[in-house]
């Protein structure tokens, strides 16, 4: 997946979260181009709260019927989380990796210095597909190391009591650690829901959290009012004993830090994503596909990739297709910033 949006201006400084929020984040459709046409939406980045701990980006592809193709393309700094819903993606990239990703298996490549690979959809027809994927920031200590790949199919599960229970798919959760790798402390993971059940989700208080509603909907006992991101801006929301919020697949509902616990019940099931960690070490410059930490390096991975620099690696079992780079856009890039 890529991203094309520039970060807002570096100059109103960021906004430290320093306890709980209750900041709803609505997806937006966002383009891909090409001959694919594929329906996403994205939470992550947000104008106002561009990362969760290490978490920078999530996409949603689907639910839809569609012929997936999207070509060779690089990354630098992050690694890719792709945790499937509906449907079979094909991965391949260049440290020779040729799997297929069901639901129930995490596909986590990490990019460092850089990579380059392709996701297709299996088969020759337009399937079933629903999707998430997410981009992990990766610190300053590992962001220049070299690409790997991993795929787990047999991850751990947070039992959570009366039927609920959580798949641990990166980082920890109530005591138990998924065995991907991770380079900050954090957590993703798919929270299941049974219908009409009260459910409490342990956190660690010093990290930050977000909720996203993959299927169904479910309330959320946030003990702040609820504010649209777009319209919060520095002004945090007030306590209120009592007051809840939604998700569902539209939206993401940011926690802040300060909690040891979050409470939720769907009144029909419901499967919602828990993203969380650290606040990250650094402001990130994020643009097209690369997450680095300054303008100038941001221009030199988009110049090794046009010139096609040994950096990123040939993807296996592809010729001489790629997407190539667009145009950096007439202004600096500058880091992005909390601004709620």
């Amino acid at each position: 997946m890529t991203r094309l949006d520039v970060a807002p201006p570096a100059s109103e400084g960021p906004v430290e979260c320093d306890g709980p929020r209750a900041l709803v984040v609505e997806a937006r459709e966002v383009p891909l181009g090409g001959v694919r046409g594929m329906e996403v939406h994205r939470t992550l980045p947000h104008r106002a709260l561009p990362m969760v701990g290490a978490w920078c980006f999530l996409d949603r592809f689907g639910p839809q019927e569609t012929l997936m193709r999207v070509e060779p393309h690089p990354h630098i700094g992050l690694q890719t989380v792709t945790w499937p819903i509906v449907g079979e993606v094909r991965h391949r990239d260049a440290v020779g990796s040729d799997v297929v990703v069901r639901p129930g298996a995490l596909n986590l490549m990490t990019s460092g210095e850089g990579i380059a690979h392709s996701e297709y959809s299996v088969g020759d027809a337009p399937i079933p597909l629903d999707a998430l994927q997410l981009w992990v920031a990766l610190p300053e200590s590992r962001r220049h190391g070299e690409p790997a790949f991993e795929r787990h199919e047999n991850l751990p599960v947070v039992d959570l009591g009366d039927g609920a229970d959580a798949v641990v798919v990166m980082g920890r959760l109530g005591g138990v650690a998924s065995p991907a790798t991770v380079h900050t402390p954090l957590v993703g993971a798919e929270i299941r829901l049974p219908a009409g059940i009260p459910v409490r989700v342990p956190l660690e208080a010093g990290w930050e959290y977000a909720l996203y509603g993959m299927i169904g909907s479910a309330d959320v006992e946030t003990g702040t009012d609820a504010v649209d991101a777009d319209a919060a801006r520095r002004a945090a929301p007030s306590m209120a004993a009592g007051a809840t919020a939604s998700v569902d697949a539209s939206r993401l509902l940011y926690l802040g830090t300060g909690r040891d616990h979050v409470e939720m019940v769907a009144a029909e099931g419901a499967r919602v994503f828990l993203l969380g960690g650290e606040p990250f070490e650094a402001d990130i410059v994020m643009w097209w596909n690369f997450v680095g930490r300054s303008h100038d390096e941001i221009v030199a991975a988009r110049e090794a990739w046009e010139a096609q620099d040994p950096r990123f690696g040939a993807v296996v079992d592809h010729g001489p297709e790629r997407i190539p780079a667009p145009p950096l856009p007439a202004v600096r890039l500058t880091p992005r910033r909390r601004r709620v």
